[in-house]
């Protein structure tokens, strides 16, 4: 094995994210003596100002200088480290350099994309090399999509106790969500939307759930969907879109077709919000699918762009404050059932705002995991969290990040 300098490196320490994670890891790490890790940035001051605020422990950790547009400094910290986490988006405009180098040297990599068309291009550009040099990249490591992605595998895992089957038709309902959103989140989502604007065909191959599995075949037509139901009865409850839904669905089905995973061909997975009983749960949920509307259709335009980034959106750099951040959460539920008429629900729950508290202890405590799993037990190419690293991480997940996972009664 090469004899690495750092075990990690945090690439983008100084982001909005990456400066939450970079205090969550201190926490994590400073009992470890052996653990070496180092920050990382195209910005020597911030670099440094991040290096103090962390407190005496972490005044001398080291930083590397690194640039997503320079070729020669990516090479150097692939170079330095064997695993390699990246907060540095919108990932279709910063990351792709990067996941190309951690490729071909075998360097393993972890983000928080919610890019579903930039890891569909990763996966169609890089998987061969990745598969080669024994990197193992996994994307997707925040709240999209970890409490789906592990949720379901928890799910499954309880069936296969129960029933001795895997639950082929899986929902996810979020039951609650407290948090805020910051300015690199609303610039990853821009991202795509100006994608899909300049290539038509990539925004019809998307709304396939399958477009991230090895099968997936665009010229494959859908059947053409039915009409979304307002009334979930298998919740009781009215039900409202979920933003989120177009990648963590992709993720969970990727994840139904690598390794050991498998829920079977006609696995199916979809994700709404919860809006309760009554004509007051109707009014909630014709109001989200109202707003979410609106706020895509302005998005669309430069102009309502301009004017939501002038008077409503955060900043790029900006986000929640620490304040909030703890005081968000989140509780999401799973019902799995098959023609037998097998059920069973689970409830994942977050104890801190999802996109971005959450998010960074999910982020750093995949990383860590993944750091532990031998090349041998898992080799490379490009993994779900659920297919790289399953149970391993839903435990830690519980220890060190405040996530629970429980069955539910039905």
């Amino acid at each position: 094995m090469a004899n690495y300098k750092y075990d990690l490196v945090l690439f983008g320490a100084t982001s909005f994210v990456g400066s939450i994670l970079s205090r969550y890891l201190s926490s994590q790490t400073k009992l470890k003596t052996n653990f070496k890790w180092a920050l990382a940035g195209r910005s020597q001051h911030k670099l440094e100002q991040l290096q103090v605020s962390l407190g005496t422990t972490f005044e001398t950790l080291p930083f590397v200088i690194a640039d997503s547009d320079d070729i020669e400094s990516l090479r150097n910290l692939c170079s330095l480290t064997r695993l390699i986490v990246s907060t540095v988006g919108p990932y279709a405009r910063y990351g792709e350099n990067l996941v190309a180098i951690c490729a071909e040297t075998g360097t393993d990599y972890c983000d928080i994309t919610g890019e579903v068309q930039w890891i569909k291009r990763m996966i169609d550009q890089y998987q061969v090399l990745a598969q080669s040099s024994g990197a193992r990249i996994v994307n997707s490591c925040g709240f999209d999509s970890i409490p789906s992605d592990i949720g379901n595998y928890f799910l499954q895992a309880k069936a296969q106790e129960k029933f001795q089957c895997y639950l082929p038709y899986v929902s996810m309902r979020v039951a609650k969500i407290v948090g805020g959103v910051s300015g690199g989140t609303v610039a990853s989502f821009i991202s795509t939307i100006e994608e899909m604007k300049a290539n038509p065909r990539l925004s019809r191959e998307m709304v396939n759930p399958r477009y991230l599995c090895p099968e997936y075949v665009p010229e494959i037509k859908l059947r053409k969907k039915s009409k979304r139901k307002r009334f979930d009865k298998n919740f009781s409850s009215w039900i409202a879109p979920f933003i989120m839904e177009n990648i963590n669905s992709r993720i969970v089905m990727r994840s139904s077709c690598l390794g050991n995973i498998n829920y079977g061909a006609d696995f199916t997975y979809d994700e709404a919000i919860l809006t309760g009983k009554g004509l007051l749960g109707l009014l909630k949920s014709l109001s989200i699918s109202f707003i979410l509307s609106v706020m895509l259709w302005c998005l669309y335009f430069r102009t309502t762009r301009g004017i939501l980034n002038l008077f409503f959106l955060p900043a790029p750099g900006k986000g929640p404050s620490l304040k909030s951040q703890k005081r968000g959460s989140f509780k999401i539920q799973m019902l799995g059932r098959n023609h037998e008429n097998h059920q069973l629900r689970v409830c994942v729950k977050g104890d801190s705002d999802p996109g971005y508290g959450s998010t960074a202890k999910m982020l750093g405590q995949c990383a860590l995991c993944l750091l532990e799993i031998p090349k041998t037990k898992v080799p490379g190419g490009f993994l779900t969290p659920a297919a790289a690293m399953g149970d391993m991480l839903m435990s830690r997940l519980q220890k060190n990040a405040g996530l629970t996972f429980e069955e539910e009664k039905l």
